[in-house]
């Protein structure tokens, strides 16, 4: 039986608002997201935008995730009314049954007056029955919508929680590995500062050495003919005298 032309059910009337917030809802997330992050040219504006944006995001998903749980409530409630619709069809088929079986007894039995009568409350009990079908189709409808609104609801609200999710573990690794490396620069530069240190050190140990071995060496050289010197100003050995030693060498020529 096509509902075309019939009224709105309260589920779908209720359902058509929330769909249409759901199609507007992507939109209308990045119009912001926009808005937030536009206008940031250096590091600092840039972060203060990025901020900003995930915050919209957060808030985002808690306006959806409560549009969400209205949606779920809405839905229970239209589920119980068309369990009760469910009932109440079968309750009137199963009169109309009953009915029908009277009539027909009543017709054999050659009771038309009396069949008539009970073809009478068939008419009613069938319009009745008719209108519980529509109930019941009408609900099954506004089920069926709610239930592909809040679909949609939770598709949005998973992607946005995994956009926030990835943006904040790549900004917590970044911030790790931003860290690690600023430790390791402090760490080359100390380093690099001890082993300079230490070169210098070496390379006055070095001249130091060298000074010392130059000191040891004149020492060595100089050493004995400077303790004569001593000695003969002492009075401990004796001057030689230089005319006997001319007069010998001449005499040594002369033979």
């Amino acid at each position: 039986m096509s509902t075309k032309g019939r009224p709105r059910t309260k589920p779908e009337a209720a359902a058509e608002p929330q769909a249409e917030r759901v199609a507007e809802a992507a939109p209308a997330v990045w119009q912001r997201l926009v808005a937030a992050v536009r206008g940031g040219v250096n590091e600092l504006g840039e972060a203060i935008a990025e901020s900003q944006a995930l915050r919209i995001l957060d808030q985002e998903i808690r306006e959806h995730d409560a549009e969400l749980h209205r949606v779920r409530a809405t839905l229970a409630e239209t589920l119980a009314r068309s369990h009760v619709a469910n009932e109440r069809l079968a309750a009137a088929n199963a009169k109309l049954a009953e009915y029908e079986g009277y009539a027909v007894k009543a017709l054999k039995a050659g009771e038309e007056a009396l069949a008539r009568e009970v073809a009478a409350k068939i008419a009613l009990l069938e319009i009745e029955r008719d209108g519980e079908t529509a109930r019941v189709k009408d609900l099954a409808g506004g089920v069926a919508h709610l239930r592909a609104t809040a679909a949609r609801f939770e598709a949005t609200i998973q992607r946005l929680k995994q956009q926030v999710d990835t943006v904040r573990a790549t900004e917590t690794v970044q911030r790790a590995q931003a860290a690690v490396a600023s430790r390791r620069r402090d760490s080359d530069v100390r380093v690099r500062t001890a082993l300079d240190s230490l070169e210098r050190i070496r390379q006055r140990q070095s001249a130091r050495g060298a000074r010392l071995d130059v000191e040891d060496a004149l020492a060595d050289a100089g050493g004995d003919d400077g303790l004569e010197a001593r000695l003969r100003r002492a009075g401990i050995i004796a001057e030689e005298d230089r005319t006997d030693s001319v007069l010998s060498r001449l005499k040594q020529q002369a033979d």
